[in-house]
């Protein structure tokens, strides 16, 4: 193990109040690619931009074509977790995570196990009618022909934030908070470039910030640690045992 890694191991086993704040790139290791790089959904070809499919707007006057590319390029039921989301969830069976933040809609870290998770952008797990308020699994959009809908005939959209709408405020003041009282801050897969979830790691006020990403962040200078390498193997070598 490198010295790099030895120190990263060292601030996690001198700790026990830890935050990890992740993007896509803790879920491409599951086989979920991620939107900005190179292969990314943002630079696939499509009859609309993808943000446009995405967004608030383009939902309420489309859901067929939404749910099209929905369907097909943003759900992946049989995705796992990865070595990131057990060690993660290890991590918080020790006492030493106190939470998770994720701009992910996957789900994963709750299916590794992990409790305290602050889903920044939704879930797509999580679904519900827009005319009566119930809610549904995953399955009603994965069975549904094209427009999933409510017995009630109203339609279910995920529970994801789409462009064009705000974050919870609740899981915006959860997440503050977790990161302002956080010792070690760990930053993972994420180039911290989408806002205003990347805004977030401005109310770290403490002098252990670890940023895991196989690509440069503005805030690499600012680091205690950089690494640049999965997020997965590098968890998997200094946190112990990985559940999986």
């Amino acid at each position: 193990m490198s010295d790099v890694h030895d120190r990263l191991k060292s601030i996690i086993q001198s700790s026990d109040n830890i935050v990890f704040f992740g993007g896509a790139g803790v879920s491409t290791e599951s086989g979920i690619p991620d939107f900005r790089s190179e292969d990314g959904i943002y630079n696939m070809k499509y009859k609309y931009p993808p943000e446009m499919i995405l967004s608030h707007s383009f939902f309420m006057q489309n859901p067929g074509e939404f749910y099209r590319f929905y369907k097909d390029k943003l759900l992946y039921p049989h995705a796992k977790p990865n070595k990131a989301h057990y060690a993660l969830a290890e991590l918080e069976r020790q006492g030493k995570l106190k939470a998770v933040i994720t701009q992910n809609v996957d789900g994963l870290h709750h299916a590794a196990g992990s409790v305290n998770v602050l889903e920044l952008h939704g879930s797509g797990n999580r679904n519900y009618c827009m005319a009566c308020g119930e809610v549904f699994t995953l399955d009603v959009v994965l069975e549904a022909d094209n427009i999933p809908l409510c017995p009630c005939g109203g339609v279910v959209r995920p529970d994801v934030v789409l462009f064009d709408e705000s974050l919870d405020q609740r899981v915006i003041a959860e997440s503050v908070n977790a990161i302002r009282n956080a010792e070690v801050l760990i930053v993972g897969g994420t180039s911290l470039n989408v806002y205003p979830a990347a805004g977030l790691i401005q109310y770290y006020r403490g002098n252990k910030l670890i940023l895991i990403n196989k690509s440069e962040t503005s805030y690499d200078d600012y680091a205690s640690v950089v690494i640049r390498d999965s997020i997965g193997e590098t968890l998997s070598k200094v946190v112990s045992p990985v559940v999986g």
